[in-house]
């Protein structure tokens, strides 16, 4: 793998990313999976940079996953939890950011309730910020997870149908995976009900519609989303039985799909409610899959943003 970086010292979102970078980032990843099925899962590339984890939002496959590529690139953790922090004493987060700083932290991964707070620690910090996720504007390296897996099964992105169903207007993996597979030459649908498709959506370059039969017909991916009831500050559908009824994905609704289209979740999962056992469970399932690629997506996130070195056996 030749040694290259991203033009910017940050990843805050897919937006800005050219496809040639997603390509680099995908093909890094790719490369950084054969560490974890290593009798020892460690490499020097890190060796000495500092990585800041600043997680104001729960979280478990995100934080685990950046903590784990962190120790399998030998870079230097440090983990910072809001609860018992200064944050509770009122402190400001710029304040705190920048009091991180002066410990001349190499990056920052951040998760936040509030969308755009990544984009303004990287304006003001000299460390290197990831978004792990902001509100419910963008996660990135989700996104970038969903295509190392898409490819993986599929062997391409180019010109495949990919249906995202669900909470469309609350959620940040949403965003993201339109920008990526969009870029990647990808024709996305999105759908849910009317009360959870987000206005003019469709300006984003996809097809939107409440139909998910029509979602389904000839898909090569469904992307189920998770509701996101702690961002609806109420309910926007009926009930939990009503919303699986008419959008909830089981065997018979999946046979209108490809035959070899393949079933994604971001998790967690919401068994009965958009999605049913006997899918998540199945053949065509790549959630757990989703999981083990987001360490090697990360893992190259750090790599080419902090200018890794090679380690020995890097072809």
């Amino acid at each position: 793998m030749t040694v290259a970086s991203l033009r910017s010292k940050d990843l805050v979102g897919i937006e800005p990313l050219s496809p040639d970078e997603i390509t680099l980032l995908l093909d890094t990843a790719e490369s950084m999976r054969a560490i974890g099925q290593r009798p020892i899962k460690k490499v020097p590339a890190l060796r000495g940079r500092m990585v800041v984890n600043l997680f104001f939002e729960a979280s478990t496959r995100t934080r685990f996953s950046f903590e784990t590529a962190e120790k399998w690139l030998s870079a230097d953790s440090l983990n910072f939890a809001a609860k018992g922090s200064s944050v509770e004493k009122g402190e400001s987060l710029l304040d705190t950011a920048k009091n991180l700083q002066a410990m001349s932290p190499d990056l920052i991964v951040i998760r936040h309730g509030s969308p755009g707070v990544p984009h303004f620690l990287a304006r003001h910090l000299k460390a290197g910020v990831v978004n792990a996720g902001d509100g419910a504007h963008e996660h990135p390296t989700q996104a970038l997870l969903d295509a190392l897996t898409i490819r993986q099964r599929l062997g391409r992105l180019d010109g495949l149908k990919v249906s995202i169903v669900g909470d469309i207007a609350h959620s940040r993996v949403v965003r993201s995976n339109i920008w990526l597979l969009k870029k990647m030459g990808a024709r996305v649908v999105v759908c849910g009900p009317p009360t959870l498709l987000p206005p003019r959506i469709e300006e984003m370059g996809v097809e939107a519609t409440t139909d998910f039969d029509h979602a389904l017909d000839g898909a090569d991916v469904v992307m189920m989303l998770r509701m996101q009831l702690e961002r609806q500050g109420k309910s926007l559908f009926p009930s939990v039985r009503e919303y699986f009824r008419h959008y909830g994905l089981d065997a018979k609704r999946l046979a209108k799909a490809k035959p070899q289209a393949i079933v994604m979740h971001p998790g967690p999962m919401n068994r009965g409610v958009e999605i049913a056992s006997d899918v998540a469970d199945s053949g065509r399932s790549v959630i757990l899959d989703q999981v083990s690629n987001g360490v090697a997506v990360r893992m190259a996130v750090l790599y080419l943003l902090l200018g890794g070195h090679p380690w020995e056996g890097e072809s």
